[in-house]
């Protein structure tokens, strides 16, 4: 655990950390100001990989946070960070929305749609656009052996009003009901995606903290990848969970309102 006074970078989860729903969370913009001022970095870090760096620095503009896309950062980048390392150029069987082709595709992997060709690797993403095909063509190649790569696990993704929808972690469950198999996982909270951070941005783990409402994805990512962890009370963890779980984190604040009180 490193003191909060020499991290040099703080990644914030988004939904429940610096803002609910369409609201930012009193302070959220005097927290990076601060940062700022004391030159400090800062990355927006999500799970979510139905969206790139462009949308997610779009719907934060609109709440009043004037960010940059290096700014941002999603499993879906940090799972292109991670099979550029295995093979550049490699072709992959993606399951993922148009913005996730994009990133894809920029990033110089060649994207195979049917079975014209064996793939290097089958990637899931959180697919707002699968279909029947998809998924028979993904559970086919991944029986026949070919690397099988997850971006995230979450099994639901929140929306408004306590509803919710199926994420990519349901999918996963699906594609290994049909082939027994599972994939490497690259999100958060597995040690991949901060390894994709630290390269990326030229980090040492030691300079880092995570900063998120969520036991199971935010501060056990700072215990799997041995970074600092912040858990703020303004989401979904309540004292009562906190108190009830094994995980734990190196500090714990009402909010991201009283993290900056004390850097500051």
């Amino acid at each position: 655990m490193t003191e909060l006074k020499n991290i040099k970078c703080f990644v914030l989860d988004m939904d429940g950390t610096f803002y609910l729903g369409n609201d930012l969370i009193d302070g959220s913009l005097e927290f990076l100001n601060m940062l700022e001022e004391k030159d400090i970095k800062f990355l927006f870090l999500t799970n979510n990989s139905s969206k790139n760096r462009k949308a997610y620095k779009e719907k934060l503009m609109k709440l009043g946070c004037q960010v940059e896309e290096e700014n941002v950062f999603t499993s879906g980048e940090a799972t292109t960070i991670y099979l550029k390392k295995k093979k550049e150029g490699a072709k992959i069987f993606l399951m993922g929305t148009p913005l996730l082709e994009e990133e894809f595709e920029q990033n110089g992997f060649k994207l195979i749609k049917d079975r014209s060709e064996k793939p290097d690797f089958v990637v899931l993403g959180f697919d707002t656009t699968l279909t029947y095909e998809k998924v028979w063509i993904a559970c086919d190649l991944i029986r026949d052996g070919v690397e099988y790569i997850a971006t995230h696990p979450d099994f639901n993704c929140p929306l408004e009003d306590n509803k919710c929808m199926p994420d990519a972690g349901a999918m996963i469950a699906m594609i290994e009901a049909s082939t027994g198999k599972r994939p490497l996982i690259i999100g958060k909270p597995y040690q991949y995606i901060v390894d994709a951070i630290t390269e990326k941005y030229h980090l040492n783990k030691e300079e880092i903290a995570i900063v998120g409402d969520r036991l199971y994805t935010d501060i056990k990512t700072g215990v799997t990848a041995g970074i600092t962890s912040v858990l703020v009370m303004s989401g979904e963890t309540t004292i009562e969970m906190y108190e009830a779980s094994n995980i734990k984190a190196n500090y714990v604040f009402p909010s991201i309102k009283e993290l900056g009180e004390v850097i500051k």
